[in-house]
């Protein structure tokens, strides 16, 4: 609640008891007061309203308070409402002790961006404690001789509380002799004294028993008694009397227990026993656990550990008293001394972890605090971090450090970073530690796949197994988790008009090619596809790679023989002259392979002759020569069987039948012979088709011709006349005639015989005999008149 609000209603809400959180706000500082002793889980405040910021944000900029280490969070705050609320039992006097006022200071810390609020929490004092005494009786010895208007101290009562809850007033339980005297001391403090009212009769009354009231201001109001007896003695003149009223001291922290820390002195004027001082612890509260007094010497030692941080300076009452009772006081201020007893600690408030690797250099990843609870120079503090490594320490609010990068990172390099900062004070001698954290670097989809090979060549051979490995490709993605799994496909494409995919298929997973086809050399030789390597990052990554293809020739296809056409086909013979010399070329064989390489390399071989030692054949060539001269003895016919065969493992081969007619005279061969009779046959059966042809088509034009005859005579148009000679298609020319400029034919005086062989028998001819005897003389040109050419049609 704010200000406004507190001071409206503070006078109503005390005179009912209540006591309101208030708050009070500055630039960047915010105070809350609230009474001690709340419950847990009570609401002191909302730091969201106060702040201005929607309650939302709170958690988006992880809103929290900074607390030093192994110190108890005494507030929550609730980052969904911005709630602050108690979260342990808060008791003013533990934290605070006899302090006039009690504040916790908080710091909020908000990020995104790096914001500090400091906090201070009032805790406000309620009358929780009773006035208590040292002891539950106050023994006193008193002369009867004392004067009237003597006063004699009393032991003060203690009360944790303070302020309106602290020790209000005394009171004396009513008697004859005595008056209770209150004097206020700086500070508050109230001491009471007896002032003797009425003299003493030790013969009336030896022994006198009062009864002490100490009561605070609170409300309700608390109380406490103490019993004073008194007994009255003969004469004694002189109280004990310190050399001083305050004694100060210097002590420095975690000081060696019994350690003397200083040496309080009183004396009394009086003899014997009146002039035997003790001394006495006069204060109730927690310093009576630290320090110890001898009650003869007036040693004040220490008996429990020393901590500056918890507390800086004591304040301690001490009493003298002789031997019947008279005692005085004075006050010892003790004043602890810091040593660099407190290495600074280096406490990480918030980090991000991992780190995303495509961060800006500058990127604030994490935020810590040092904390050193020695005061002073002590606590000055000097971080470090490790060198070589991308990150530093950038001083922000107070004693807060961002942790920023100061390059780029990478994770396939780096995947993780170990630092370490370390904090030294500048004490004497100085003390340090450090903090090791450890940096995760988050994977980026940064990396497409890399294959091992810029290209990819395969060789296979063909006739291949369907479904067949024909290789492998392999990327490599440095990246992590899903951005580093590869998935492989096959572009689109066609190879000789058909897609990629009817003659390869590719496994996504493993980067296998299987053949889906078996493929043939003499069909293609090579072919290229594209492989694309894609990860599955988001967005995805890839790359493409050229897997070309090469098929190799496996020796499937026996050599084909061009000449002589095979055996069945037709009839083949050579005429050889009986004249003929060694070495004289009498034939060739051509062959071919539809391989190629050494698959398609032919060489020929003679494996059967009728005559072994009279015809070779080139190895490569196929050329048939005459290994020597041809002599009368030597067989007419000659049948030669040559192979031909490639190179080829296995080899593949065929073989061919050349016959050879040596022979100066062709009507000598009886073979021949035979074909001719064989020959006139069929030249009957085919001058009879010829016939029938000639004779249906010659009608067919004579049809014609009437028909068109009979429209032309229809016209009557004039008969023109021709002068000139009618030149003849050559087709019409007997065979004996040959055409000469249209003018005439010449006479054929020679004609030779000759067979050729054209692969069908049918289709053989020849001119067996001269026809000189029989040829026509040339005569004249023929010419005909237009009439005469009419009359023919």
């Amino acid at each position: 609640m704010r200000n406004n609000v507190y001071f409206t209603f503070i006078s109503m809400l005390l005179s009912c008891g209540l006591i309101l959180p208030t708050l009070h706000s500055a630039t960047g500082e915010f105070s809350y007061s609230f009474p001690e002793e709340m419950k847990k889980g009570s609401v002191i405040g909302n730091i969201a309203q106060d702040l201005g910021l929607d309650r939302g944000r709170l958690a988006a900029r992880k809103a929290h308070f900074d607390t030093e280490e192994n110190r108890m969070q005494y507030i929550d705050i609730n980052v969904n409402n911005g709630d602050l609320s108690v979260a342990h039992r808060i008791d003013r006097e533990s934290l605070c002790g006899q302090k006039p006022s009690c504040v916790l200071q908080l710091e909020l810390v908000l990020e995104n961006p790096l914001e500090l609020q400091r906090i201070s929490l009032h805790v406000q004092d309620i009358n929780d404690n009773s006035p208590q005494f040292q002891k539950d009786v106050m023994k006193m010895e008193i002369q009867e001789s004392t004067n009237k208007g003597t006063r004699f101290s009393l032991d003060e009562a203690h009360d944790a509380d303070i302020g309106e809850n602290s020790i209000k007033s005394y009171s004396l339980q009513s008697n004859e002799h005595f008056i209770l005297n209150i004097d206020t001391q700086p500070g508050g403090r109230k001491h009471c004294e007896l002032v003797l009212e009425k003299e003493l009769d030790r013969e009336t009354e030896q022994e006198m028993h009062l009864l002490l009231i100490a009561v605070d201001g609170g409300s309700p109001q608390r109380s406490a008694t103490v019993s004073i007896n008194i007994a009255v003695l003969d004469a004694n003149d002189n109280a004990p009397v310190f050399s001083r009223a305050v004694y100060k001291a210097i002590l420095p922290e975690n000081s060696p227990l019994d350690t003397i820390v200083i040496t309080v002195s009183a004396s009394d004027a009086d003899e014997g026993v009146n002039g035997e001082v003790m001394y006495e612890l006069n204060h109730v509260s927690e310093n009576s656990n630290v320090f110890s007094l001898n009650p003869k010497s007036g040693e004040v030692r220490v008996v429990s550990p020393i901590d500056y941080e918890q507390e800086s300076n004591y304040e301690i009452r001490i009493s003298a008293k002789d031997g019947f009772g008279l005692a005085s006081f004075c006050t010892l201020i003790i004043d602890i001394a810091d040593v660099n007893d407190n290495p600074p600690v280096v406490v990480l408030k918030s980090l991000v972890n991992p780190i995303q690797e495509n961060v800006l250099p500058g990127t604030e990843i994490g935020i810590i605090t040092v904390q050193d609870r020695d005061s002073d120079i002590n606590r000055q503090v000097k971080l470090s971090i490790q060198p070589h490594a991308p990150f530093k320490l950038v001083p922000s609010i107070k004693n807060y450090y961002s942790i920023v990068t100061t390059g780029e990172l990478d994770r396939e390099t780096t995947a993780d970073y170990d630092i370490t900062i370390t904090a030294t004070d500048e004490g004497s001698p100085p003390l340090s530690s450090s903090k090791a954290i450890q940096l995760y670097i988050a994977d980026v989809n940064d990396n497409p796949p890399a294959f091992e090979e810029k290209t990819y060549s395969v060789y296979v051979a063909e006739h291949n197994q369907q479904g067949s490995t024909l290789c492998s490709v392999t990327a490599r993605d440095p990246d992590w988790g899903q951005n580093g799994k590869v998935i492989y496909s096959l572009l689109p494409s066609e190879v000789n008009g058909y897609p990629v995919s009817s003659f390869l298929s590719l496994n996504g997973n493993t980067g296998r090619i299987h053949t889906v086809r078996s493929f043939d050399y003499e069909q293609f030789r090579s072919f290229k596809v594209y492989v694309m390597a894609r990860d599955n990052g988001s967005p995805p990554l890839s790359s493409n790679v050229t897997l070309s293809v090469f098929i190799t020739d496996v020796n499937d296809n026996t050599p084909q023989i061009l000449y002589p056409a095979p055996e069945g086909n037709s009839f083949m013979n050579e005429m050889i002259p009986k004249s003929t010399h060694a070495g004289a070329l009498v034939s060739k064989v051509l062959a071919v392979d539809g391989d190629s390489g050494q698959n398609a390399w032919l060489s020929y071989q003679i494996i059967k002759s009728t005559d072994p030692g009279l015809f070779t054949i080139g190895l490569h060539s196929g050329a048939i020569r005459t290994q020597r001269d041809i002599s009368d003895s030597d067989y007419t016919k000659q049948n030669i069987v040559i192979m031909v065969k490639d190179n080829g493992q296995p080899s593949l081969s065929t073989t061919c039948s050349v016959s050879l007619l040596i022979s100066d005279n062709m009507a000598d061969v009886p073979e021949l012979k035979n074909m001719q009779s064989y020959d006139g046959k069929s030249s009957k059966l085919t001058s009879y088709l010829i016939i029938a042809l000639v004779s249906v088509s010659t009608f067919f034009i004579t049809f014609i011709v009437i028909v068109l005859g009979v429209r032309f005579c229809r016209r009557r148009k004039p008969r023109p006349r021709f002068d000139g000679a009618l030149a003849l298609p050559s087709a019409y020319f007997p065979p004996n005639y040959a055409e000469v400029d249209a003018s005439g034919t010449l006479r054929s005086t020679h004609n030779y015989d000759t067979y050729l062989t054209t692969g069908s028998r049918t289709s053989d001819f020849r001119f067996a005999s001269s026809y000189t005897d029989n040829t026509l003389p040339a005569g004249p040109t023929l010419v005909m008149t237009p009439e005469d050419l009419a009359d023919v049609f």
